[in-house]
């Protein structure tokens, strides 16, 4: 009898874990069906730092509208650090001044311009400008979020010290999922613990370095941080491809196209962002972008390869001294090939597809034989187009690219 009694407990208690496991488990996703494909949106930090305000908030979500950006893809407006106020005497955060109308009014109006609205916290007691953070009120913050319609959280890593990141994030993670409402989660960690090893369940995006720098080569050190260019970042990559894929995406920092390159750099930036499947995040001022800036961050045939549904970060097949050559795989049996020029002068290059004839993937079990499969290809960029029974002749500018699409033929 003693012994039925105490299998009877045992097979009780082992129900009430495996219950408590399972209500863990469904507490602990985060949303399952967003950036399926990078996310596309707009940031406030590159261009306006802490000169954030509700006014211009709204023209930016209008410019985003009448500037073909929301037709071509781009959803997310999201507000950057510094829009905090102080917490009430409850311990909810507050909006600051610049906000008059409250963020729930704020997030109605772009709602109303078929976009979406993002905010921005820290896993420390403050923000990297000195804000309140969301230490301690994770639960509080995300309630506060869902309240205001809020569909995107950037977050943070700033005063941090002693701080577990795995926990600080699955913290907040859970807090999303706590609110009721599907926001898209996006870490900040700089990768300073390498967040693709255990960010895939935690976070549908996270940086793989610190900040972005609008330049082409260069590198600064502010102390605990540094701010990266174009070609730092991007060599920083190495390895981290196979980490990527729909709902999980390495991210390269916003963009800073708009601000202060130069056309081919540009140019090469939004390309380079696109084939790695990097979430596409402009940082430039959207009311007063030239033709040029709109017309790199407008283009479609560029943006659906960083859209393309299968998910996949482009390899790197080919680098030499200056040139450097990416390939990706994409629907249908397509690929998208990039062509960059490292180098301060233009380049003359011969690619002869029967010489290059055997490409493997064998990270996603791709594999290409060039002399069995013939390819014809569209430039991106230009309107020149031929196929692959003829050698690529290129003449790459400084600092630019050149992206084809190769579709089978046959």
């Amino acid at each position: 009898m003693t012994l039925l009694i105490n299998r009877k407990r045992i097979l009780s208690l082992a129900l009430v874990v495996m219950a408590c496991i399972g209500v863990n488990a469904q507490a602990s996703k985060k949303a399952e069906n967003l950036a399926l494909t990078p996310p596309m949106g707009w940031n406030s930090w590159n261009t306006f730092a802490c000169d954030v305000d509700e006014k211009m908030i709204r023209e930016m979500a209008d410019a985003m509208v009448s500037s073909g950006m929301r037709d071509a893809g781009y959803e997310y407006i999201n507000i950057d650090d510094c829009w905090h106020g102080e917490r009430d005497k409850n311990g909810n955060i507050q909006e600051n001044e610049k906000f008059p109308s409250g963020m729930k009014a704020l997030a109605d109006y772009v709602h109303s311009k078929g976009l979406k609205i993002g905010i921005y916290s820290d896993a420390g007691n403050t923000t990297c400008a000195g804000y309140p953070g969301s230490r301690g009120h994770e639960y509080q913050d995300a309630l506060t979020y869902a309240q205001w319609g809020i569909d995107y959280l950037k977050y943070d890593w700033c005063d941090t010290e002693n701080i577990n990141p795995i926990g600080a994030y699955t913290t907040m993670r859970d807090a999303l999922h706590k609110s009721g409402r599907e926001i898209l989660f996006s870490m900040c960690e700089w990768g300073d613990n390498k967040p693709w090893d255990w960010g895939k369940d935690v976070s549908h995006s996270w940086r793989t370095t610190g900040d972005i720098y609008p330049c082409w080569d260069c590198e600064f050190s502010h102390g605990s941080w540094s701010s990266w260019g174009v070609l730092p970042i991007l060599d920083k990559q190495e390895g981290l491809r196979k980490f990527a894929g729909p709902g999980h995406w390495n991210d390269m920092d916003m963009m800073e196209v708009g601000n202060g390159m130069t056309e081919a750099q540009d140019r090469s930036h939004f390309s380079l962002w696109a084939m790695l499947a990097s979430p596409l995040i402009a940082g430039n001022d959207l009311r007063s972008m030239s033709d040029t800036t709109k017309k790199i961050l407008t283009n479609k045939q560029v943006i659906a390869v960083n859209q393309d549904k299968l998910g996949i970060q482009a390899m790197k097949w080919i680098h030499g001294e200056d040139l450097m050559i990416f390939a990706k795989p994409l629907e249908n049996n397509e690929w998208a090939f990039l062509f960059l020029n490292r180098g301060n002068s233009t380049l003359n290059y011969t690619h002869d597809w029967q010489h290059h004839y055997e490409l493997k993937d064998d990270l996603f079990n791709r594999f290409i034989d060039f002399r069995k499969q013939k390819f014809s290809w569209k430039d991106l960029w230009k309107s020149n187009q031929g196929d692959t029974s003829k050698a690529l002749q290129l003449k790459i500018p400084a600092h630019d690219v050149v992206m084809i699409r190769l579709t089978p033929k046959g």
